[in-house]
């Protein structure tokens, strides 16, 4: 048989490493012999295991490497990455290895070279002494990448002590609407304030539900303290806050009364129909067109954002990038330095970023389905935090305790 000797080490029996590695090798069509196992004898010992993994074939067991790489097992004896140009534009070499968001070395020279930007679902482009995570749409012909999972280490996350856990770390593992709440938005605020007190910065991602549940006021309260530094959202959430923010409706629903309007269907075209007469939102607002909400306060406060728009979109607004693949590239320009991603009642643009994050940012989700704090964790976001409640209560919570003394008037 074809053989491959690995190791693991760290908390490999209380985060599941070993038993998933292990049926890993199973599930591939090969088998193990574990050579060798160090179990820690406290909760901060580190475990040691070396196995030998075994397959019919050189395919058989390439695929398996492949598959067990990602889970943060090491070759005992690494070999250099192999690397393959780039066939053309936008074309990635068969055999590519498909990154993680996890923290990854590739192994050139014999030296082990950190990975710049970890992201989930690209390529790994070597440049000299660098490697760097390209997307497909975003690779040229000719640049070196590496292919198959040879000289590629992947490093898990380290699993906390359950007794050495805070309550933001124990609550990581569930998705329930019933966690401590208060609780939550305690341990959620005390980490953005660190995330800022450590100069980084944090990152909301947004959904019209934001505002349709009455979120809009706490959130530009939020903007206005200081604890929005990026908003992406799509189309919606900008159009209504805009719309609440001219006619006092959402989605033609009086905010205030929560019943319809007459022609209130017709205000969120006039909204986008105004914007787009000054040419942006910041014009609009320059202008004194636009004199509150939440757009208006990321403007004031100088805060980017990028809002990146879809198939159902009307207008849209003028700022709304209408290319998906120029709107991944401004959301990847814009995570520089981030810290901490919270994301309110969105679902498609959750899981867009939580695929353009490291693993090792924080992350939040609140949502009142939690099938939307499931499906980011299920495409990859496994550090997601979940919060299933109500986004507009959610948000008053959250001000409150992030701005004391605020007016909600």
């Amino acid at each position: 048989m074809i053989t491959e000797k690995i190791e693991l080490r760290g908390h490999v029996i209380d985060t599941g490493q070993l038993g998933r590695v292990l049926d890993e090798v199973l599930e591939g069509g090969g088998d193990y012999l574990v050579e060798r196992f160090v179990l820690g004898r406290s909760k901060d010992d580190e475990s040691y295991a070396r196995i030998e993994v075994k397959a019919d074939d050189t395919a058989t067991l390439r695929e398996i490497m492949s598959r067990i790489t990602q889970e943060g097992v090491t070759a005992v004896d690494p070999k250099d990455a192999t690397i393959e140009p780039s066939p053309s534009d936008g074309v990635f070499p068969e055999g590519f290895y498909a990154s993680t968001n996890l923290e990854t070395h590739v192994r050139i020279a014999g030296e082990w070279v950190p990975v710049s930007n970890p992201e989930m679902d690209c390529a790994l482009v070597v440049e000299g002494t660098t490697v760097c995570t390209v997307p497909m749409c975003d690779v040229r012909a000719g640049e070196l990448v590496v292919v198959g999972s040879s000289g590629v280490k992947v490093t898990a996350p380290a699993a906390t002590p359950l007794a050495d856990e805070s309550v933001f770390e124990f609550m990581n593992s569930v998705v329930s609407s019933e966690k401590p709440q208060a609780l939550l938005v305690r341990q959620i605020a005390e980490e953005m304030r660190q995330t800022k007190a450590a100069g980084k910065k944090i990152l909301w991602v947004g959904g019209p539900a934001v505002v349709h549940t009455g979120g809009a006021g706490p959130m530009s309260d939020l903007v206005r303290a200081g604890y929005c530094d990026v908003l992406f959202a799509g189309n919606a959430l900008a159009t209504h806050d805009i719309e609440a923010a001219m006619y006092g409706t959402s989605l033609g629903v009086d905010l205030s009364k929560g019943s319809g309007v007459e022609h209130g269907h017709e205000h969120h075209l006039r909204a986008i129909n105004r914007i787009r007469s000054y040419g942006s939102i910041p014009n609009a607002v320059a202008a004194g067109a636009l004199t509150s909400g939440i757009m208006h306060a990321l403007v004031e406060q100088g805060c980017p954002f990028v809002l990146v728009g879809s198939v159902r979109d009307d207008g849209p607004l003028p700022d709304v990038y209408t290319d998906v693949i120029a709107g991944q590239r401004a959301m990847r320009g814009a995570i520089a330095d981030v810290g901490f991603t919270i994301m309110v009642a969105t679902m498609l643009h959750a899981i867009g970023t939580g695929n353009l994050l490291p693993a090792n940012i924080p992350l939040v989700c609140v949502d009142i389905n939690p099938a939307t704090v499931t499906k980011l964790a299920d495409r990859g976001s496994s550090h997601a935090t979940g919060v299933v409640t109500d986004i507009g209560l959610f948000l008053e919570q959250l001000a409150d305790e992030l701005v004391p003394g605020r007016n909600r008037g």
